[in-house]
């Protein structure tokens, strides 16, 4: 070690200050532990905060406005055309961001949780290096690695400040509205951005390998989306993919292969979102006990423990679904793991969101994997064309879906397709959560009218009680006729 070097000790060290990451450090100090949280940016809050969900989030929002404001003429209320002014928005995003990541260093303040900048490098099982901070080296009882993820760049090439092939985190940044967009993948994150730039005037294309969109959902939740991208992006290429991409002066020349009538393409600006891989590359692992996987994601068991007994795994580099509220409770187990807590991540229905218009969420099983497991599974749906709610709204496209256990009558999963079915889902997850039978759902009084009461109703077509569809009993089974 060399000599004037600082070192600090800790009980907990965390090593990124993500979603899975304060949320260890926030647990790990309110069970009376002495933590230190780590992290290459001066604030917490990590790729969600800063580059992911809460700027995405903030677009979406007003990509929403603008939606609403065009439907609204059918009802009898004109707006007119949105005047765009990209400064205000960036400035307006700036602020989200910067109130909700002030609010997380008061919170660790208050918690007791110091924070350190450094990127760290583990030199053993229990000491670090910080590169470019005031601490050279930290000596840990226990560290949790939360170091998230990075998205995956087109193949030779990378993405850098000032470029027009950009990621997410780049299109985040909102450089300029381009006259047109090209999308490169059909995920979550392809369909988000590709709203936002829509809704302020691209004309967005997009490019998708497979031939469907959102894999991870079951289809019928993805038609209704379907029919609205059908009549919001310029195109949609299914079993397409980029040949090669080249910058040229403010354009970006493509040469698409797949089905496309036209090749050879140039856009404004080109947004590649084809995944992620975790950020373990540089963190000195192979200097600990920790394996990896062939993708380079830290193998972890139910509690969150690594290879390492010293070291525990959460977030995005430990692979699994990359969504934030999975990192919060992964945080949560180690910290109580580590605390000696009985703690283990054992959830049955990890919900997953996208926040297009309409929104699609589904939880526990979908009708996809009931299949492949041959698992036996009732499915219900209730079209939300007999909600009142969604009627006065003016958004009566929507679905809601439940698969239930023919035999026990327990709920396996839950998926909706509609506005606000971001909130919608808990109920689902609650449900699948705690074993629930049908019955527990329909005979729950959901208030009327509202968006909620779908999710009572599409119960009560398992149950053969459905008020506001016509319901057909037999003696053998319970089922609606649709």
């Amino acid at each position: 070690m060399v000599m004037g070097e600082f070192t600090q000790e800790t009980e907990l060290l965390i090593i990124g200050s993500g979603p899975g990451g304060y949320a260890a450090a926030f647990r790990a100090a309110d069970l009376g532990m002495e933590v230190i949280m780590v992290d290459v940016a001066p604030k917490p809050g990590g790729e969600c905060l800063f580059r992911g969900c809460i700027p995405s989030k903030t677009l979406l929002c007003l990509a929403e406005l603008i939606h609403d404001a065009r439907g609204s003429e059918r009802m009898g209320i004109s707006f007119g055309d949105p005047r765009i002014e990209v400064e205000k928005i960036r400035s307006w995003k700036e602020e989200v961001v910067g109130k909700l990541a002030d609010g997380l260093v008061t919170l660790s303040k208050k918690r007791g949780v110091e924070l350190i900048q450094g990127k760290a490098e583990f030199e053993s099982s229990d000491t670090v290096r910080l590169n470019d901070s005031e601490v050279s080296h930290v000596k840990y009882r226990h560290a949790v690695l939360a170091t998230g993820s990075y998205p995956t760049p087109f193949p030779g090439s990378r993405f850098e400040k000032g470029s027009r092939i950009m990621d997410s985190a780049g299109a985040l940044e909102l450089p300029e509205i381009p006259e047109s967009l090209l999308i490169i993948g059909g995920g979550y994150i392809a369909l988000e951005m590709g709203m936002v730039y829509a809704s302020l005037g691209s004309r967005v294309s997009l490019a998708v390998r497979s031939d469907r969109l959102l894999r991870g959902a079951d289809p019928d939740l993805v038609s209704p989306l379907m029919k609205r991208l059908e009549n919001t992006f310029a195109a949609i290429h299914f079993n397409t993919q980029i040949k090669s991409m080249k910058e040229s002066g403010d354009q970006v020349n493509v040469i698409l292969e797949g089905e496309v009538e036209k090749p050879e393409r140039s856009f404004g600006r080109v947004l590649v979102a084809v995944g992620r891989q975790p950020n373990t590359e540089g963190a000195g692992l192979e200097r600990t006990k920790v394996k990896v996987s062939d993708k380079g994601y830290v193998i972890v068991d139910e509690q969150q423990r690594t290879s390492d007994e010293k070291i525990y795994a959460v977030g995005d580099v430990a692979g699994g679904l990359q969504l934030a509220h999975k990192a919060f409770r992964e945080g949560k187990v180690a910290a109580e793991v580590i605390a000696g807590e009985p703690s283990a991540f054992d959830a049955r229905a990890v919900p997953a969101v996208v926040y297009t218009d309409p929104q699609v969420a589904w939880c526990g099983l979908t009708e996809e994997e009931a299949q492949r497991r041959k698992q036996p599974a009732r499915v219900e749906r209730y079209p939300w064309k007999f909600s009142s709610r969604a009627t006065t709204m003016g958004v009566s496209e929507g679905v809601t879906k439940m698969l239930v256990d023919p035999g026990t009558e327990r709920i396996l999963g839950f998926g909706i397709v509609g506005r606000h079915a971001e909130g919608l889902i808990s109920e689902g997850v609650l449900a699948v959560e705690m074993g629930a039978l049908a019955a527990d759902v329909g005979l729950s009084i959901h208030p009327h009218p509202t968006l909620s009461e779908t999710v009572g109703e599409v119960a009560e077509i398992f149950l053969g009680s459905v008020t506001h569809m016509l319901a057909k009993k037999d003696k053998n089974q319970r089922r609606t006729e649709h």
